[in-house]
């Protein structure tokens, strides 16, 4: 399973990025994916999830910036990020696994997800 993530870039503070993944080689489909973010003093968490019955789920922090979707026929996963704020500066990545559901909480269980991305750097600038 190849988990390939859309490269990073550097933006202004209330700017917007859309980030992509593409999981190929899947002998079964992924059904839940989602976006996690880690800084160099933090763990890895999640920011928003969908899961295999087309559930969003999104933490506190990003709710109302962001929006994941998901192209199913081509299994790529989108995250939408708008008002972009300095804090949100992270490595993004993407992770997939087999289960339809995500766990409950997901944004604090990277274990759980057996497939990532090698991540793509984002940068906000005030």
């Amino acid at each position: 399973v190849r988990v390939v993530e859309s490269c990073g870039v550097s933006v202004q503070a209330g700017g917007s990025l859309k980030l992509s993944c593409r999981v190929s080689g899947n002998p079964r489909r992924t059904h839940s994916m989602a976006w996690f973010r880690q800084t160099p003093r933090n763990e890895r968490q999640g920011v928003a999830g969908y899961d295999g019955f087309d559930r969003t789920f999104y933490v506190d922090s990003v709710k109302d910036r962001f929006t994941i979707s998901k192209d199913k026929a081509e299994n790529i996963l989108y995250l939408e990020m708008d008002r972009l704020e300095p804090e949100d500066t992270a490595v993004y990545y993407c992770a997939a696994e087999y289960d339809w559901s995500l766990p409950s909480d997901w944004e604090s269980k990277s274990s759980r997800f057996s497939f990532w991305g090698q991540g793509t750097q984002v940068t906000v600038s005030s």
